[in-house]
């Protein structure tokens, strides 16, 4: 369920009205696109990830194949980006809550969500995993009833309804599938990618499953109908649906003026309830993800020692707490200076999805060497066509992030990624030079 619902994040449901906006019905060949993308950067990890299961995961991987200060560099990026998450997950959860209590002020609300989430991973790593069972299993749910009803409305048999059946006319009747020309594509490319941020969190998750090879395996396996089903299924509902240029799909969300025209009642407090599970499911991620990857840091010298400590039930609270309690400050910047600080938080942690899925290409090649000279029925995943499918999938995601540079957003982006990750990996070059921390084989898998 954690590798179901790990692909259905809140960007899903609330930030596909603004690319369906940016390029009309031709934003299903965005979603394909980037799709494809994961599926490869997913069948790379998974074929790493089968043979030497470690919740430190393509940084650890990267740490054994490109070198130490490429473990350091993508590791403290990866655990930067779920921290800044963190806190956005956590003001989005706040802003629902609060418009169903608001005696309860936004703040307030915050830090009860992150308490409670917490507590819940202190506890043991079975409590993160059954609060995303049922989190995942709620989003899996909506999903497939969206998908389900607006199917029946496609063909005008929802039972109950006399609407006549839509069709296909949306697809091309306003403007034709691409209203904003080819490019349009392109640009839908830049405002989706990062919704499919998360996918890679269940190869971290399952080095603590009691079979992790049969786990990442199987995981691995299902991507492509996870992202065929959730996202382009879902999106090609909205776009059949509704015509592209509807303000209702901009100002009340795509999934909530579907929900309209379907006739369902209550569309926008079904979705508002949705959506904080979609939300809060993030921000159990994020927390598990940041602490574990703080944790593999932790053991291979990167991180203060504590960080590699774990409770009796096997769980890194020094790790839990410690990235708990930047995002607990990142949330206090969201609310204090939301338009300065905050504003340059997400914009120095927007790109780093691309930075990892690069990495993890650039890996992989290694790895596969690595592998089959050291223990070669380890090798139970492969990546299709390798190495020409994973030099394609860097070559596409090199070209993702060219692309950013004609975007004026896009590029405020990569310009503070970049430089925060040049920071980082000038620590990392540093380190090595001066030989600090751990030996070179310490915690590799």
């Amino acid at each position: 369920m954690i590798a179901i619902g790990g692909v259905i994040g809140a960007g899903l449901f609330v930030g596909s009205s603004s690319g369906i906006a940016a390029a009309g019905p031709g934003i299903l060949v965005s979603y394909a696109l980037v799709g494809v993308m994961v599926v490869l950067v997913m069948r790379m990890l998974g074929e790493m990830a089968a043979a030497h299961p470690t919740s430190g995961s393509f940084s650890a991987y990267a740490d054994r194949a490109l070198g130490r200060w490429a473990g350091f560099s993508i590791g403290w990026l990866y655990w930067f980006f779920w921290v800044v998450v963190m806190a956005v997950e956590a003001t989005a959860g706040a802003v629902i809550l609060e418009g169903w209590v608001p005696a309860v002020p936004r703040w307030g609300w915050a830090l009860i969500v992150m308490v409670v989430l917490t507590a819940t991973n202190l506890v043991s790593v079975g409590s993160y995993g059954e609060f995303e069972f049922w989190f995942a299993g709620i989003k899996v749910v909506a999903i497939a009833a969206f998908i389900v009803l607006g199917g029946l409305a496609v063909l005008g048999l929802l039972p109950g309804s006399h609407q006549k059946p839509v069709g296909l006319a949306n697809l091309t009747a306003h403007g034709g599938f691409l209203p904003h020309g080819p490019g349009a594509i392109l640009t839908g490319v830049l405002l989706v990618v990062f919704s499919f941020m998360g996918s890679e969190i269940v190869t971290l998750a399952a080095g603590e499953s009691k079979h992790p090879q049969r786990a990442v395996t199987k995981a691995t396996n299902s991507v492509i109908w996870r992202i065929a089903v959730f996202y382009l299924g879902s999106i090609f509902i909205v776009v059949t649906m509704l015509p592209w240029n509807d303000k209702a799909i901009l100002e009340r969300g795509s999934y909530v003026a579907t929900l309209d025209v379907i006739g369902i009642l209550h569309a926008g407090q079904i979705m508002n309830v949705i959506v904080l599970t979609a939300v809060l499911s993030c921000l159990n991620s994020g927390l598990y993800t940041a602490s574990r990857m703080a944790f593999s840091l932790g053991r291979r010298g990167d991180a203060p020692k504590s960080f590699a400590h774990t409770s009796t039930h096997g769980v890194p609270r020094a790790a839990i707490l410690s990235s708990v309690a930047f995002g607990f400050l990142a949330v206090f910047f969201n609310y204090k200076w939301p338009d300065t600080v905050f504003a340059f938080l997400l914009n120095a942690s927007g790109a780093v999805a691309l930075f990892v899925w690069l990495v993890i290409s650039f890996t992989q090649l290694r790895m596969r060497r690595i592998i089959l000279r050291e223990n070669p029925d380890k090798l139970v995943v492969r990546m299709w066509l390798f190495p020409y499918l994973t030099w394609a999938t860097i070559l596409m995601i090199v070209f993702v992030l060219a692309y950013m540079l004609t975007d004026p957003s896009g590029r405020e982006q990569l310009t503070f990624s970049g430089l925060v990750a040049a920071l980082v990996v000038a620590v990392a070059l540093v380190r090595d030079r001066l030989g600090s921390g751990r030996s070179d084989t310490a915690g590799r898998p």
